[in-house]
């Protein structure tokens, strides 16, 4: 979810009902959001993939699934396809909806749940608490392929299955899992990382960057923390 200040957050409107979902369409386009509407779960799944949205609304029920089972598909994913599957999920409930169908679907993964009949300026400024709850949670956790770093508790996973690493080799994996792409010169890595504020000979940075390398394999295999000769690292081959 890195957004440029410039670009407006994407909105996935699932919304079966053409006449609510050109309204909400509408109004949040006014609003400065850019919104895909759906018309069914398919629809959405479809979108999610494509379009990749910041955030999803999901108006209950669909044609072909219910609020609660579209919010399992995004959450579980799906053979041979890919979305975010932390995308933030704000369900509109029905108005004969008791507090029983509120907290199943924010047990089952929504993110917050707004009852019908409500107040647009409600929605947008729930639509906008939930996006700052994710950017805050963004910058806390780092995905780069199957490696998952999370800063705010110092823990690591590949494919799910936890990583033991020393404090800087955590350090160098969190910076490089920033851009994963991206080749970073080992000047910035030893001043980022370790703190040299100026160029200095010395080899704790490839000691270091070896290490984590085969911490990363030993679970799958893969090649990490790639060396590009006479640069820097990168995490992810290209």
């Amino acid at each position: 979810m890195v957004r440029s200040p410039t670009v407006p957050d994407a909105v996935l409107l699932a919304e079966s009902e053409h006449a609510a979902r050109g309204f909400l369409a509408g109004r949040l386009a006014q609003d400065g959001y850019e919104v895909v509407g759906a018309a069914a779960c398919g629809e959405a799944l479809e979108l999610a993939e494509r379009a990749r949205p910041d955030l999803v609304v999901v108006g209950t029920p669909l044609p072909d699934a219910t609020g609660l089972e579209l919010c399992r598909r995004l959450r579980e994913g799906e053979p041979g396809r890919s979305w975010n599957r932390d995308v933030p999920l704000i369900l509109l409930g029905e108005p004969d909806d008791d507090a029983h169908d509120r907290v199943r679907a924010l047990d089952r993964g929504f993110d917050d749940y707004v009852e019908r009949p409500f107040v647009y300026d409600e929605l947008v400024a729930r639509i906008r608490a939930v996006l700052r709850r994710a950017w805050r949670t963004h910058r806390d956790r780092l995905a780069a392929g199957d490696v998952v770093v999370d800063r705010a508790t110092r823990r690591v996973t590949v494919h799910g299955r936890p990583v033991v690493l020393s404090g800087k080799e955590f350090e160098l994996l969190a910076k490089l899992a920033e851009e994963p792409q991206r080749v970073y010169a080992k000047q910035e890595l030893l001043r980022d990382v370790w703190g040299f504020r100026s160029p200095a000979r010395t080899r704790t940075l490839d000691s270091h960057a070896s290490r984590l390398r085969r911490k990363l394999a030993e679970v799958d295999g893969g090649m990490y923390v790639v060396n590009v000769w006479g640069v820097g690292y990168r995490l992810l081959r290209e």
